[in-house]
């Protein structure tokens, strides 16, 4: 059921985002904000602006799982964040980098 799948796409979200949010609050960013539909299986990652906080939302058959990382010390190591993208597609590797500190030199600009 929860996992890293390679089949899977990664996307992370361009701006910086108020992690307080919700399932409702993120999955709103994803539908009205990058315009993207909710598909089964899509891991949307949202990073908050010092870059401490990380949620993943993920959409699944029965609903929607929401994952959250919050470091002690130190940041993620994180593309740059600009609003000329809409998201930055990862891959698995690159998502399980991230979420274990290394810094990552290879980025693809996402939808």
């Amino acid at each position: 059921m929860y996992g890293i799948h390679t089949a899977t796409r990664y996307l992370l979200y361009h701006r910086w985002t108020d992690v307080r949010k919700s399932f409702d609050g993120l999955s709103g960013i994803v539908t009205n904000e990058l315009k993207m539909p909710l598909q089964l299986g899509d891991v949307f990652i949202f990073v908050n602006r010092r870059g401490s906080h990380i949620k993943l939302l993920l959409k699944e058959a029965d609903g929607m799982t929401m994952l959250y990382r919050r470091l002690h010390k130190g940041r993620f190591q994180l593309p740059d964040l600009t609003e000329n993208k809409t998201s930055i597609r990862m891959s698995a590797t690159d998502l399980l980098s991230l979420l274990s500190g290394l810094h990552l030199h290879r980025w693809k600009k996402g939808a």
